[in-house]
């Protein structure tokens, strides 16, 4: 698995670097985890979303806020600094489980994640992402294309998760929004450290599937 950190990048920019690997690993090139950071975006997923933004594109324009139809599943989500996205350019049809392993499995590098950090999270069902209760600290967006994915998982890490309020998070009425920084009660964590914790949690999740089974 290569890693390939694209430090702040916008969505449009990120895409096109996701569908240009996505084309060399379905050919066969090695599998790719970007690491990565957003300016501001809103964006809407395959299923829609539109219907939970709370405010007009010109009040988006204004506050120099993107907003970006995704071609990932799901509603609607945000991107920010301060949230670290990933991406996988992996191939799906080799991994155990298929599309419902992959969400698993990206759950559960989140999960070793927080738990590096002393914070315990979990699934809940037919809810994709990583939660505390309900507050939902991960979400998760996959599109797929000749079994091989793209997009991925959006992981809140700083104090700073504003940008949720002009929406209706994932479209759920009852889920809030938190973040690594929030849930320990600090504002001192690294996210290049983060970087290297989620790095190392990929690589043992995918590396051993086994391990993500509980």
């Amino acid at each position: 698995m290569r890693v390939v950190d694209l430090g702040l990048i916008s969505y449009a920019d990120a895409e096109k670097i996701q569908k240009e690997t996505l084309a060399e690993v379905v050919e066969g090139a090695e599998e790719t985890l970007f690491l990565l950071e957003h300016p501001p975006v809103i964006t809407l997923g395959r299923n829609g979303g539109r219907e939970n933004l709370h405010v007009s594109d010109e009040f988006l324009q204004q506050q120099n806020i993107e907003l970006a139809q995704s071609s990932r599943g799901g509603n609607i989500t945000c991107h920010f600094p301060g949230q670290l996205v990933a991406y996988p350019i992996f191939r799906v049809a080799k991994k155990p489980g298929g599309m419902r392993g992959l969400f698993h499995d990206l759950e559960e590098v989140v999960i070793q994640t927080c738990s590096h950090y002393g914070l315990q999270t979990t699934r809940q069902e037919d809810r994709p992402g990583v939660w505390i209760e309900n507050r939902k600290i991960c979400s998760i967006g996959i599109a797929m294309r000749k079994w091989t994915s793209y997009h991925g998982l959006a992981f809140n890490v700083l104090n700073d998760v504003d940008l949720f309020s002009l929406i209706t998070l994932c479209g759920l009425a009852d889920a809030e929004p938190t973040s690594l920084e929030k849930e320990l009660g600090r504002n001192d964590i690294d996210m290049q450290e983060v970087k290297h914790v989620l790095t190392e949690a990929f690589r043992t999740v995918f590396a051993d599937p086994t391990l993500a089974q509980g």
